[in-house]
């Protein structure tokens, strides 16, 4: 019998068959499209991915929300109060302070439930790749590592969960403050396309800018190539903004260069879509480093 669950939030990107094939628990995330309100979870949207970027391509803003503490509560408690133990794999802090309120949630669960277990791990992980870190750590679970174990491993491994994203896009990034208006307006004009990486201490961070689109598609690539380490595992992930054809062609990139790799795409959400726009890509993959 499981003795712990495995909670993430809807941030991780994954699919609806995936989390119930794993038999994980993905919290919903709010946000807003110009002031009207939507839940995004697996299997529980209200309104469809492709409606969502067909509106951020016509103009209108979205906007994302942290994780109410009573949110935490409820999906929280419905193990504790069965005598199961909680292992939380939250959005990286370096990115949104919900990790925050599910710190102020555990704190006082703990004190109602003095002989369970709750653990929080601070992913430094974004998107697929923190749902990328998830499927990891249930496959752990699924090999009987207890959930102390399971806790120290996802701690020690968390910086080998590599990222890369391209945007294609750039006024959602000028939007969030990543680059200015002139450079948004210079580069669109030059398509020039950066190439951003989560770094260690889980920030996103631009790193390399280059012309055209599958020259920033062949990027991600090279850059998996440099510190790819597939003892750690052969899983990859690609994931990707309403540009269903442009992961296929990253996905051939990388079989053609890594035929082990065990290539995997999922559709970005709107919680990091709200800031990535249409046209993100993003590789996940278990590296040396990040």
């Amino acid at each position: 019998m499981k003795t712990y669950q495995i909670v993430t939030d809807a941030t991780a990107d994954l699919t609806q068959d995936v989390v119930q094939a794993l038999g994980i628990d993905v919290i919903p995330m709010e946000y807003d499209i110009d002031g009207e309100v939507h839940t995004f979870a697996p299997g529980g949207s209200d309104i469809s991915l492709e409606t969502f970027y067909s509106q951020l391509r016509d103009g209108r803003q979205a906007h994302t929300s942290q994780i109410n503490p009573l949110v935490y509560k409820e999906h929280f408690e419905r193990y504790l109060a069965q005598g199961m133990d909680v292992l939380y794999i939250c959005f990286s802090s370096g990115l949104s302070a919900t990790i925050q309120g599910a710190h102020t949630c555990i704190q006082k669960l703990q004190e109602k439930y003095p002989d369970r277990r709750i653990y929080c791990v601070d992913s430094l992980c974004a998107s697929s790749g923190e749902g990328f870190f998830v499927y990891s750590a249930k496959k752990k679970q699924d090999e009987g590592m207890e959930i102390e174990e399971l806790n120290q491993w996802l701690n020690d491994h968390r910086l080998n969960v590599c990222h890369w994203f391209t945007v294609d896009d750039l006024g959602h990034l000028r939007r969030g403050g990543r680059i200015s208006s002139a450079t948004a307006i210079m580069g669109t004009a030059l398509q020039i396309k950066p190439i951003l990486h989560v770094d260690e201490e889980g920030h996103l961070i631009n790193m390399f800018k280059v012309r055209g689109r599958k020259k920033s598609l062949s990027g991600l690539m090279e850059h998996m190539s440099q510190t790819w380490t597939p003892e750690l595992g052969t899983e990859v992930f690609i994931g990707h903004g309403d540009c269903p054809a442009d992961a296929d062609y990253l996905a051939s990139l990388i079989r053609d260069k890594h035929p082990q790799a065990q290539v995997s795409i999922f559709p970005i959400g709107p919680i990091i879509g709200a800031h990535a726009g249409p046209g993100v890509v993003a590789l996940f993959f278990w590296g040396s480093s990040r």
